[in-house]
């Protein structure tokens, strides 16, 4: 994949390292990255974040931000991409819901919140990017598996876009 190139140029050519905590992808983010040869001069560490004690325990994401918003939101995507940057100057976090049960109203099936993080000059930048997957597929497997897929690409190219926004000016200190 052209963006896993790309990827893995930002991050070896300005020296920084990228932390993932999964949840919704279920380590299919952290799958692609390491399909790239080298991929250990950039990757320090993934996490598979599935439950809400994971959240907590590795990402110190807040039971009361859990229990108020929920594990699919802006609020949980941010900590758990925060809580990241104790691992590596760069995070990366997914959490959404795949169906095809688990969607409501307001929180529809194919709905994600990815995250993204650096540290810039010591302090956390983070962009929180709301993505509703369009895949609708009536083998409910099937579905699961494709909507992870577009989350993990989507995630890909925002994180591009994000680094090359940020990465120049927040080389970590």
């Amino acid at each position: 994949m052209k963006i896993l190139e790309e990827i893995k140029e930002i991050l070896i050519k300005n020296d920084l390292k990228i932390a993932c905590a999964e949840s919704c992808t279920g380590g299919l983010v952290s799958s692609y990255l390491t399909d790239i040869s080298g991929s250990s001069a950039y990757i320090e560490q993934n996490f598979v974040t599935y439950s809400n004690r994971a959240k907590i325990n590795i990402l110190n994401v807040k039971e009361e931000t859990l229990e108020k918003f929920g594990a699919v939101s802006f609020e949980v995507a941010y900590q758990m991409t925060l809580g990241l940057l104790n691992y590596a100057p760069c995070s990366l976090a997914t959490t959404g819901i795949l169906g095809p049960t688990g969607g409501s109203k307001q929180k529809p099936v194919g709905l994600c919140y990815i995250g993204f993080g650096i540290l810039c000059k010591g302090e956390p930048v983070i962009k929180i990017v709301k993505f509703q997957s369009g895949i609708v597929n009536s083998d409910a497997n099937k579905m699961r598996v494709e909507i992870k897929e577009d989350i993990a690409r989507n995630a890909l190219i925002n994180l591009i876009g994000f680094l090359k926004e940020n990465v120049a000016t927040c080389k970590e200190t």
